[in-house]
């Protein structure tokens, strides 16, 4: 058994550590504040080549493994969310299933622009009345004279409204039992995209309603089989939840740095608040739960790279790295006292970031659900 990370993927932690704090970690209080999609950092960070890091070279990506890529998250992430975000979504929701999915001429097609990073893409899956039950798309499309024409709305969708979206592959039915994942690119006639939503966390982050009114899609945007886009979308789905839990091992672990920093420098009674047991307990939990949560991530990550079932290891990491960043950035606000309500401190960004991580890419309930079944209970 070796631990030790690879010469590469200790090249990727490093790049990536510097770049967010150099680049990241200046701007993400504004950004933040203002609500604004980052797109110089997004241009940079094609330039670094961290929009396609499992996506092989050939395709315009870095070739890397999802070890990497998880690594490359996780440093995202502990320093701001919503950058990170950006970059999980557009490869393991956007850019994946393309190159799972895709025939060759669809890869050649449209993968060098996305691995490259020069256009970002989203994933359409969740819709106002279908979110943990997804297999409930109501979103339609009927093949008529060669083009899908496609009627129905996607909501909270990553990515889908920026100037450097290049589309989306959404669900849709196409029979009475069958769903199939299609492409819609940018710009299709019926296609319309809401303004930003407005949310508790991530506010850098691009979040949209998308609406589809009579929306004619040519037929070869059909991605994969007809009738195969439920199982799709849940392999995206199983590979997704390595990203998200490295975020959440990310998010823990940058508000950990936040407290442990502070609780060095806060005096009260004569010394520094590190110095009270009360504190420093809960600074050992916190460290003691991100190794885990990083080493259940990383062997989800192995997995999937060695070719063996991940889906057990993947939701296992999902779920105790959501948990982990909310039991983590709750004690680091606390270790920071009033300062920390106070949002000119970055710990109160994090506290509001985190709790999506037990939402999206499926709620902590269904990530039960999922281990459950897989355990063969």
């Amino acid at each position: 058994m070796d631990l030790d990370l690879t010469p590469d993927q200790e090249l990727i932690r490093d790049t990536v550590r510097a770049f967010a704090r150099e680049r990241v970690a200046p701007v993400a209080e504004e950004l933040d504040r203002e609500a604004r999609f980052p797109v110089e950092l997004a241009r940079e960070m094609a330039e670094l080549g961290l929009m396609g890091v499992p996506i092989p070279e050939h395709y315009g990506g870095a070739g890397g493994d999802t070890v990497s890529y998880a690594i490359a998250v996780e440093e995202l992430t502990r320093v701001d969310s919503s950058v990170a975000i950006t970059v999980a979504a557009h490869t393991s929701l956007g850019t994946m299933p393309i190159f799972l999915f895709g025939s060759d001429e669809q890869k050649e097609r449209w993968l060098p622009d996305l691995a490259s990073g020069r256009k970002l893409a989203a994933f359409g899956l969740t819709e106002p009345d279908a979110g943990s039950d997804a297999g409930a798309t109501r979103t339609t499309a009927a093949l008529r004279d060669g083009s899908w024409v496609v009627n129905g709305s996607k909501m909270f969708i990553t990515n889908a409204g920026t100037e450097l979206t290049w589309g989306v592959t959404i669900t849709a039915r196409t029979g009475e039992d069958e769903i199939s994942n299609l492409v819609v690119e940018n710009g299709t006639p019926g296609y319309a995209i809401s303004e930003p939503l407005h949310k508790l966390g991530w506010k850098a982050s691009d979040t949209r309603e998308l609406t589809f009114a009579d929306c004619s899609v040519p037929e070869g945007n059909l991605l994969g089989p007809r009738g195969k886009g439920f199982a799709q979308f849940l392999e995206i789905l199983d590979g997704g939840r390595i990203s998200v839990a490295a975020m959440g091992v990310g998010l823990a672990q940058g508000a950990y740095d936040l407290a442990y920093a502070y609780a060095q420098e806060r005096q009260q009674f004569g010394k520094p608040i590190a110095k009270f047991q009360a504190v420093a307990f809960k600074l050992a939990d916190m460290a003691v739960e991100i190794e885990a949560g990083r080493q259940l991530v990383y062997k989800a990550a192995w997995l999937k790279d060695t070719g063996r079932p991940f889906a057990l290891e993947a939701a296992m990491a999902k779920l105790y790295t959501g948990e982990l960043s909310h039991r983590v950035v709750n004690h680091a606000l606390q270790i920071h006292g009033g300062y920390g309500f106070m949002d000119e401190f970055p710990i109160s960004r994090l506290y509001r970031d985190q709790k999506i991580l037990e939402i999206g890419e499926g709620t902590n309930e269904v990530q039960r659900l999922v281990i459950a079944r897989l355990l063969g209970l």
